[in-house]
């Protein structure tokens, strides 16, 4: 096998310098093996990263406005239109969109992904069967972790956990819960977690996903959490009201947080779209509050969640853009806050994820991204694109960097018509 030599490439942490890494059998090492062919990648002062982790997403049921009808934009017409869509779902259509929306991520820079997957008697294991079969089709570029979850409610809903069950030994890793969408959330909560001890697996809650202070489920969280021992292997995505407690709650409520190892993901593009919908002035901005939580030692992620569907109308699946979106809205923009940023859909994302050989050094699996940038606060302000792509050590994408075409006023030409791709 070749070995292949970065050259001329930049790191994050010395972005000044420019500096040489190997790659050897789909991994960074110190240095080749001597007698062996070495191919060059001359990257001429670009900046390199770890491939990107995504670590809430819903490739099941993105792509599927046309199938829809928005009228008032809330959660409770999202959640309804898309069990009317739900319905006439097959493994073929989950496939086809849910590996349009893997491509886009593949080329903005992702290389890992926690993806939900919605388990009912209506949906029956349509959904996961087909995200297994994306699971196993696009591992070329991307791993994909399967979350399965009772988006319509689990005990109020005879039949899922018994499907839950048969996704979970059929390849599931973590297992997801909503407790907004059942008659009684806290037994809700108990239920997943006696279930996760039974499987040996992480979870990841939908949670405490609108702008009211109270009726808060995350103490639940933290108290099964310390109870069944399950510190560092629980995460709760939205929990937008966290954005409406008073400093001082919110502080302590951070505090609790951390010391139980519960780690936050907030979904921007999502939870923008569907929160504050009764505020006709002085909306609230109603993300969960990462910097004062990451402070505190929370364990934070930004992710995509939904794209083309009626939780989330658009969406590129670019993390930078996520990312980008929150320090806009939250106002952070000095060169820490937006390496925050940064690490909250690499580094700290992957640690959600338990990637055990993340990253540049060597050891570490080879999936790895390339940018025109000064450095990684730099790839978050300006939402700059990813160039190239490897896939332990092996390219999963290149893009072209857009071109000037400068009048040439030295001479007049005169006009000649040419195709697109000329």
């Amino acid at each position: 096998m070749k070995y292949l030599k970065i050259i001329n490439a930049r790191r994050a942490e010395h972005p000044s310098q420019t500096v040489d890494l190997y790659v050897e059998d789909g991994y960074f090492v110190a240095a080749p093996s001597p007698d062996r062919n070495v191919e060059i990648l001359d990257l001429a002062g670009k900046l390199v990263l770890p491939g990107l982790v995504e670590s809430h997403i819903h490739l099941d049921k993105a792509c599927i406005m046309s199938r829809c009808q928005l009228v008032h934009g809330t959660l409770s017409e999202a959640i309804s239109q898309t069990r009317a869509a739900k319905a006439n779902f097959s493994e073929e259509d989950v496939y086809q969109r849910g590996a349009s929306v893997l491509e886009k991520a593949i080329v903005q820079g992702t290389s890992h992904i926690r993806t939900h997957i919605e388990i009912d008697p209506q949906i029956g294991l349509t959904g996961f069967n087909a995200i297994k079969r994306l699971q196993a089709d696009y591992a070329w570029a991307i791993t994909l972790q399967l979350c399965v979850f009772p988006q319509e409610g689990l005990l109020n809903n005879p039949g899922t956990e018994a499907l839950m069950r048969q996704a979970l030994e059929q390849g599931a890793s973590v297992i997801g819960g909503c407790p907004y969408m059942d008659d009684q959330p806290v037994a809700h909560i108990q239920r997943v977690f006696e279930l996760a001890h039974e499987y040996d697996c992480d979870i990841d809650f939908h949670l405490d996903f609108d702008l009211n202070p109270e009726g808060l489920t995350v103490d639940e969280v933290i108290r099964c959490t310390l109870d069944f021992g399950w510190q560092n292997r629980v995460a709760i995505g939205h929990v937008t009201k966290l954005s409406a407690l008073p400093q001082a709650q919110l502080m302590s409520l951070a505090m609790a947080l951390a010391e139980a190892g519960v780690q936050v993901t907030c979904l921007p593009s999502t939870d923008l779209f569907l929160t504050a919908r009764e505020h006709f002035h002085n909306k609230p901005r109603g993300l969960a509050p990462l910097a004062h939580l990451h402070a505190c030692g929370v364990r934070c992620s930004i992710s995509t969640n939904n794209i083309g569907n009626p939780f989330t109308p658009y969406g590129d699946a670019s993390l930078v853009r996520q990312a980008n979106l929150f320090a806009n809205v939250s106002q952070l923009a000095t060169e820490s806050e937006l390496l925050n940023c940064m690490s909250w859909v690499s580094t700290e994302s992957a640690k959600l994820l338990h990637l055990q050989n993340y990253g540049l050094a060597p050891g570490c699996q080879a999936d790895f991204i390339v940018f025109d940038a000064p450095n990684s606060a730099a790839v978050i302000a300006e939402i700059s694109p990813p160039l190239l792509g490897f896939k332990a050590g092996k390219q999963t994408f290149q893009r072209n960097q857009a071109k000037l075409l400068k009048p040439d006023r030295t001479r007049d030409k005169p006009e000649t018509s040419r195709t697109l791709d000329q």
